[in-house]
C-alpha cells in the first residue's frame, strides 16, 4: 500500500512539473518571463516633476526585480524626442513611458507596432485618431489642487483670525509655466479651494514661459511676493518658488504649497502641504498588461476615453502630501479627510461649480457662467478648462 502512495505522489510531481513546463513553453498564462522597460525624461530627478514620476519606474523595480530591464534616458527636450526614442526601441524595449510633451511619440508609434508607448497627456484626445500602440494617461490634478487650496485656506483663517493680516490681504500667488488649459485648471483649482474658506481670497498669477527653469521661477515667486501674497504656489518643475518663499519667510509670515515633491526639506519654515499625481498605478498596470500579454485599458483602473486614461484619489491616482502639522491651522486633516471621501464617492461636480465668470484668455468672446457648472476630465487625462476668472484673478507682468 505505502509503494501505491509513494508511486501516486510522484506521478503528480511528474503531472504538475509537465503542467508548468507546458505553461512556460505555450505561454498559456498570456505572461512573459522579462521585459525591457524605457523611461524618457524631459529633465532629471533633481526637478521635482521628473522626480515624482521616476517613483514609478522604482515601483516596477520593487515589483517585478529581475523580470524586467529597465533603460531610461534623460534631460530629453521634446524636439529632441526622435534619437532616444528610435535608441530604446533600437535597445528592444516592450513598453516605454514618456513624461514629456512631443508629438513625435504619436508620430513615430506607429514604426515600431509591437512596442506599447506610454505618454503623459499633453492635449486633448478625445476627438483624435491614435495608433493603437500608443497611450496617454495623467491624474486628475484639480483634485489634488483644490484640496489643497482649502489647506491654504484655512491658513488664511487662521492668520485673519490672529490679526496678522486683514481679509483685503487675503491674496494668494501662483507662479505658472504657460497660460494652457492645463495650468490654468490647476490654479483655478486652487484658488476655488482657497474660496471655500476665505471668499475674500483673490489670486495673482505669474507666468515664467518656461516649464523647468530655477532662475525664472524664483524670480516669478519673489514678484508675486513682493506684490504682498501670502501664501505661493505653483505649475512649474523646480523648487524656487519654494526657496524664495522660505527667504521671505524669515521676515513675515508666508507659506508655500507644493507640487509634485515635498518642499519640507527645501523649505522647513514655510511649507504647508504638497500635491502630487500618483503615476505608479497606472505605469504598474501598464507593465503588468505587456506582461501579461493584455490591453492596456483593460488592465488599468480609472476613467478610460479610449487609449486614453485618467483618474483621481477615488484610484490613488492623486495624494495630498507632507502636511506640516506646526504650520497648519487646526482641523486641517480633517477638512481633507471629508473632502477626499467626497471624491473617492464619485462627487466631482462641485470643485468648478461657484457664482463666478471666466474668460478665455485666447479669445475674449468666449466665456463660461460657472453657475452651472464645469465637469473637469470628464472626456480626457488632459485638462480642458481654460478660463480666468474674471475680478478674482490677476495676472501679473
Amino acid at each position: 500500500m505505502k509503494r501505491i502512495y509513494i508511486t501516486t505522489a510522484l506521478t503528480c510531481l511528474v503531472i504538475m512539473a509537465a503542467f508548468i513546463g507546458i505553461f512556460r513553453v505555450l505561454n498559456i498564462n498570456g505572461g512573459k518571463d522579462h521585459l525591457k522597460v524605457g523611461f524618457i525624461y524631459d529633465n532629471d530627478e533633481s526637478t521635482p516633476y521628473t522626480y515624482n514620476f521616476s517613483l514609478a519606474k522604482d515601483a516596477v523595480e520593487k515589483k517585478y526585480g529581475d523580470r524586467v530591464e529597465i533603460l531610461t534616458c534623460s534631460n530629453v527636450l521634446d524636439e529632441e524626442m526622435e534619437e532616444p526614442l528610435r535608441e530604446l526601441a533600437g535597445e528592444g524595449c516592450d513598453i516605454i513611458f514618456f513624461n514629456g510633451y512631443s508629438e513625435l511619440v504619436r508620430e513615430l508609434a506607429p514604426e515600431y507596432p509591437n512596442i506599447q508607448f506610454c505618454q503623459t497627456s499633453y492635449m486633448d484626445m478625445s476627438d483624435q485618431t491614435v495608433p493603437e500602440n500608443y497611450h496617454t494617461f495623467k491624474g486628475e490634478a484639480y483634485q489634488g489642487r483644490y484640496l489643497s487650496g482649502i489647506v491654504a485656506g484655512m491658513k488664511i483663517q487662521q492668520m485673519i483670525d490672529e490679526g496678522l493680516i486683514t481679509e483685503d490681504q487675503a491674496i494668494v500667488g501662483f507662479v505658472a509655466a504657460f497660460p494652457t488649459s492645463e495650468v490654468i485648471s490647476g490654479y483655478t483649482a486652487f484658488l476655488l479651494g482657497v474660496r471655500n474658506v476665505v471668499p475674500e481670497a483673490v489670486m495673482r498669477v505669474c507666468y515664467t514661459h518656461t516649464w523647468s527653469s530655477y532662475a525664472e521661477e524664483r524670480s516669478a515667486a519673489g514678484k508675486l511676493l513682493n506684490d504682498g501674497c501670502v501664501i505661493i504656489s505653483q505649475y512649474t518643475d523646480t523648487i524656487g518658488p519654494a526657496i524664495a518663499c522660505e527667504e521671505e519667510a524669515e521676515s513675515r509670515p508666508v507659506y508655500f504649497v507644493g507640487w509634485n515633491q515635498s518642499m519640507s526639506e527645501v523649505a522647513p519654515v514655510s511649507s504647508l502641504v504638497t500635491s502630487r499625481v500618483c503615476w505608479e498605478p497606472y505605469v504598474l498596470a501598464a507593465v503588468d498588461a505587456v506582461m501579461t500579454d493584455r490591453k492596456i485599458e483593460k488592465v488599468v483602473s480609472g476613467h478610460i476615453h479610449g487609449n486614453d486614461v485618467s483618474a483621481g484619489f477615488e484610484k490613488g491616482w492623486i495624494e495630498l502630501d507632507d502636511l506640516n502639522l506646526r504650520n497648519a491651522a487646526p482641523g486641517t486633516q480633517e477638512a481633507i479627510n471629508s473632502a477626499i471621501e467626497q471624491f473617492k464617492r464619485g462627487k466631482i461636480d462641485f470643485v468648478f461649480k461657484c457664482g463666478y465668470i471666466g474668460v478665455n484668455p485666447d479669445d475674449s468672446s468666449d466665456i463660461i457662467d460657472l453657475h452651472a457648472g464645469y465637469i473637469e476630465n470628464e472626456n480626457t487625462s488632459y485638462p480642458t478648462y481654460h478660463y480666468v476668472l474674471l475680478d478674482i484673478i490677476t495676472i501679473v507682468e
